[in-house]
């Protein structure tokens, strides 16, 4: 026989055999405790969201899982390249051999660029880790959400990237 109140429920329990093995109180079922939730963010919320929660957990969850999909993007990339090479493809007229090369030239330019943009989404998640992910690094200022959305691995500022591409101009690389 189970009896209910308002702050607890009455249990009977059986024990072996059948026999009652004593009543026991267990806390009723109260309301579930509104716990913060972390829901994803979108692009839109994140340029909502004030200035003082810049770079709090679910901005920092929104980019880390960003940059994951990058990273996954990038590497399928270079596997389907990597296969697509090994196909090998013969033709003996001069014409189609040039412009088969010149594809996997191209091809070949496209993932060199997209394994130094790998470099820099691993860089970008270390920060995420190591607490220092939209911080520039030169002057330690925000570099800002819409810069990075923008540029996911963006590391400077607006205006230390102006700054060093003026002394790159100036001086060369």
């Amino acid at each position: 026989m189970a009896t209910k109140s308002v702050a607890t429920k009455n249990v009977t329990a059986k024990g072996i055999g059948g026999k009652t093995a004593g009543a026991k109180t267990v806390p009723a079922k109260s309301p579930p405790k509104k716990v913060k939730e972390q829901r994803e963010l979108s692009e839109e919320d994140l340029l909502k969201a004030p200035d003082k929660e810049y770079m709090n957990e679910a901005q920092l969850a929104f980019f880390k899982q960003r940059l994951l999909e990058l990273r996954t993007q990038l590497l399928t990339n270079a596997d389907d390249t990597g296969q697509h090479l090994r196909e090998n493809e013969v033709t003996t007229d001069p014409s189609d051999r040039a412009t088969l090369e010149e594809e996997y030239t191209l091809e070949l330019r496209t993932r060199d660029r997209e394994r130094k943009l790998l470099k820099k989404v691993e860089k970008s998640l270390k920060m995420i880790d190591g607490g220092s992910y939209g911080y520039c690094e030169e002057t330690g200022e925000p570099i800002g959400v819409p810069r990075l959305l923008a540029r996911p691995t963006a590391t400077l500022s607006l205006e230390a990237q102006e700054r060093r591409e003026r002394v790159q101009r100036l001086y060369g690389d």
